[in-house]
């Protein structure tokens, strides 16, 4: 595709979606109802760990409309299985770099999604209660009574890993051990640096919050055999073959359909436990079923996602040269492991984007009384680029550079592209440098301190921070389409990726608008059910577009094909003498015949598969100031801009508002956001909105992004990717900025979220830098 044949591809095309939903007319799962259907309401441990003497539900079944009650005890005797099968965890990100192994892997413990004699985290469901509204399904769950035997929780990684720590599963509390890299040349390098410095962090655990909770339809039908689930989810395909598994029966006989989404963001990747229980309830009460999740349920049940902790040393020579990463992980696995995609991701990515020649990386996964985690937004990027980036400010102060010249002496060269790190990952394009000054500039960082001080006379703390990112989005390999142009002049596109908000119905419409060179409004694109999408991995990692685009761009290449054969057939020439000009195939004296025109008499239809991840790495630089008002500790980020290489942008109004929502999230992450539990009894401390604070509009600077085109050769279109682009700096350029402003204090480090609080006391607690 040439560059003077680009009509839509790099337009801000309005989304076509948009007017849907905002009219009112998206298809949500909580709006969706069979009919005859019951409600089902579940019954969730209030222990975090305990042993399950007794369970009874005569009350319960008495009571007023109520069809049924199943326990874990029914389900295990009906022989149905964990939704966790062998073979789900490691989760294979990158075949250029192992990823995790079997023998860095503890057998997976065989968790059902009901307990039967022992609950290991608070939200764990004990009991399906079904009745004929929702109402008294609720109502009914309360009668249920548990006896408990109250067990010693574990709720913090670092004390799950120690001696003495109550076990979560009799197996021991470890469940992943892997490293990667040269731990021999690291140590060597330490010992041999002019500096070294080291830093222990912890990225505290989150809760995804999409403003759609989980919900979901199901039903079985006894004359087909088949169940059925409309539930929100980010890929049909991978829910239908956890469903089949955990039901026991073959993946045709489960159909999954996705209507509308609000919001994935990694949470909506694993099936939950609730989709085979109701499935299974379905079968057993003979009637169509329906959940509808409320908030409190979501924060005990979605999965989490970050609580890492990291200990971090980096060494560097006398002007300030890295000599070496050492970064040992452990990672918050919750009460059963999901994905070890974090965990993977963790192994894979450290020291982006700079020079480093010698790395180790270790990763330790533990279990805990808490609710499991498993991917959101990032997936381990925004931890590597918080450690990282941490170190690197922490070494201009040793070294005497300024934060900005250290990073400038490390980052890698263009002249050194294709770079391949000493974990095994290339880099084949990027202008690391480039971006780096250019998001220096936009910020004007070197006029920084008359701000400062124009602050100070306001009595603000003024602070400035600067984080550059690099990802390596790994993500499912497999990818399907299936294009048809059809006789009524609609090119109907069906996909195996999920929409949750990305614009995907805009973005894959450009694109074979463009290739076909047919009109945008005549492209229409289908996704969300697996009986129509014959395959797919749904949408996670950057994906969707660098693995889509390149499937419907082999596509409308084999419908060109086919429709240039045709069109020489009926305009009595060899399909040699055809040339294609504006969406029609002309011969040389002239006479031409349109695509539509050709269709009309017979569909052409294409499939395309891939099952290779066509590796990019989006990368780029977060730029932001702060003020803190020393008397309260508040901080506000009075700015925030971000310069994004995302490869070729295929609709870059869109691009923007991806790269604005990850900010969001890790502004929120960074200041608000956080997940507590009680450290003795495992109860969560943070179970709604009012105790769980995500940023408004208020708290939200005006967010400033440069959408850089640096177009990798990876796939035919050029993309990296710009999902998780946004988040993954964040955290680390405002930590960045905090610190600055604290500076006066003595402040090195402080830990995420930034509360007041937290603010206050290091300012009060620290010994201020008195200057000669």
């Amino acid at each position: 595709m040439s560059e003077d044949l680009r009509k839509l591809i790099g337009k801000g095309v309005p989304r076509v979606e948009d007017e849907r939903l905002l009219k009112g007319a998206g298809r949500f799962t909580a709006a969706l109802d069979l009919p005859g259907q019951a409600h089902v309401a579940f019954v969730r441990s209030p222990e975090a760990h305990a042993g399950i003497r007794s369970l009874d539900a005569r009350a319960a079944m008495a009571a007023t409309g109520v069809l049924c009650v199943l326990t874990g005890a029914e389900y295990e005797s009906d022989g149905l299985k964990t939704l966790l099968q062998p073979g789900s965890l490691p989760d294979h990100l990158d075949p250029t770099q192992p990823s995790l192994s079997g023998d860095e892997l503890c057998p997976p413990p065989a968790a059902l999604p009901i307990a039967v004699d022992r609950v290991r985290h608070v939200g764990e469901i004990v009991a399906v209660v079904v009745a004929e509204t929702a109402e008294e399904a609720v109502d009914a769950a309360e009668m249920v009574v548990v006896d408990y035997e109250t067990l010693p929780a574990v709720t913090d990684a670092r004390t799950a890993l120690s001696e003495g720590a109550p076990h979560v599963w009799e197996s021991g509390n470890q469940c992943v051990e892997a490293e990667r890299g040269d731990a021999s040349l690291v140590t060597t390098a330490i010992d041999e640096a002019a500096h070294v410095v080291r830093l222990s962090i912890h990225n505290h655990r989150v809760h995804g919050s999409p403003i759609e909770p989980r919900s979901a339809v199901a039903r079985f039908d006894p004359v087909s055999g088949r169940y059925e689930l409309l539930a929100p989810s980010q890929g049909v395909h991978r829910f239908r073959s956890a469903l089949a598994k955990a039901l026991g029966v073959d993946s045709a006989e489960v159909r999954v359909v996705t209507p509308d989404v609000g919001g994935g963001f990694g949470l909506r990747i694993p099936c939950s436990n609730e989709y085979p229980l109701l499935l299974w309830a379905s079968r057993k009460c003979e009637r169509p079923l329906k959940w509808e999740g409320t908030r409190s349920e979501a924060f005990v049940s979605d999965v989490h996602s970050r609580d890492t902790c990291c200990d971090g040393a980096l060494a560097l020579t006398d002007d300030g040269k890295i000599m070496a990463l050492q970064l040992d992980y452990i990672g918050n696995v919750g009460a059963h492991p999901v994905s070890s995609a974090v965990l993977s991701n963790l192994l894979r990515m450290a020291g982006p984007p700079y020079d480093v020649p010698a790395m180790h990386v270790k990763v330790r996964g533990a279990l805990t009384n808490t609710t499991p985690t498993s991917v959101y937004r990032g997936a381990g990027r925004p931890q590597v680029t918080y450690i990282v980036e941490r170190l690197m400010d922490l070494a201009a102060a040793v070294t005497g550079l300024d934060r900005a010249e250290i990073r400038r002496r490390n980052l890698i060269r263009t002249t050194d592209l294709p770079y391949r790190t000493r974990l095994g990952l290339t880099y084949d394009s990027g202008a690391f440098s480039d971006n780096f000054e250019m998001a220096l500039r936009l910020i004007d960082w070197d006029s920084f301190e008359a701000r400062r001080d124009e602050a100070q006379r306001r009595g603000k703390l003024a602070g400035i921070g600067v984080a550059n990112y690099l990802e390596s989005p790994g993500a499912a390999a497999y990818e399907r389409t299936d294009v048809t142009v059809d006789v009524d002049g609609t090119v109907r596109v069906v996909i195996g990726t999920q929409a949750s908000g990305q614009g995907h119905e805009t973005s894959f419409a450009q694109v074979v608008a463009e290739l076909l060179d047919v009109p945008m409004k005549s492209v229409s694109i289908e996704f969300g059910d697996s009986d129509r999408a014959v395959g797919g991995s749904g949408s996670h990692a950057d994906r969707s577009m660098r693995l889509g685009g390149t499937i419907l761009m082999q596509a409308c290449e084999d419908i060109l094909s086919q429709f240039s054969i045709r069109a020489a057939e009926q305009l009595g020439v060899k399909p040699s003498e055809i040339s294609l000009v504006n969406g029609r195939c002309v011969t040389a004296d002239g006479r031409s015949v349109g695509l539509f025109e050709v269709a009309s008499e017979m569909p052409l239809t294409a499939t395309a598969e891939i099952s290779t991840r066509l590796h990019a790495h989006p990368n780029g630089v977060s730029a932001c100031e702060v003020e803190i008002d020393p008397e309260t500790g508040a901080l506000k980020v009075t700015r925030y801009l971000s310069v994004d290489d995302v490869g070729r942008a295929i609709n870059p109004m869109i691009v923007e508002g991806q790269l604005h929502g990850g900010a969001a999230q890790g502004i929120g992450e960074a200041l608000f956001e956080e997940i507590v539990y009680d450290r003795d009894t495992g109860q969560l401390l943070t179970g709604s909105f009012l105790d769980y604070r995500v940023p408004s509009a208020m708290e939200m600077p005006r967010l400033e992004s440069h959408i850089e085109e640096c177009v990798t050769a990876s796939n035919p279109l050029g993309i990296k990717g710009a999902g998780e682009a946004g988040i993954t700096p964040a955290a680390a350029a405002i930590v960045s900025a905090a610190v600055n402003a604290l500076q006066a204090f003595g402040v090195e480090h402080i830990d995420t979220p930034l509360s007041p609080e937290r603010i206050w006391l290091a300012i009060n607690q620290a010994e201020p830098q008195i200057s000669a």
